[in-house]
């Protein structure tokens, strides 16, 4: 099951679980739309990964399994991929 983390890694940016802002790698990272467009080209910076849409979780569901609270964070933020 997703994480639904709760932040962008790169900005700090607040992305809830409805948010269609957030964007994630196969490894679940997860990073904004701004920050994936602008500084990462789509390509995770951790794994190299491509980044996608992270999916939405039913109201319903949500309320029986919650978003993780858990903050990532780069504490540098994140520079351009190559």
């Amino acid at each position: 099951m997703l994480q639904l983390r709760p932040n962008c890694e790169c900005c700090d940016r607040d992305l809830p679980p409805e948010s269609d802002a957030a964007l994630i790698c196969s490894f679940e990272c997860t990073f904004c739309r701004d920050c994936s467009d602008k500084v990462l080209h789509g390509i995770c910076p951790n794994c190299g990964g491509e980044l996608v849409t992270r999916p939405r979780r039913p109201a319903a569901a949500l309320a029986k399994f919650p978003a993780s609270t858990e903050r990532v964070r780069k504490p540098a933020g994140c520079t351009a991929n190559r």
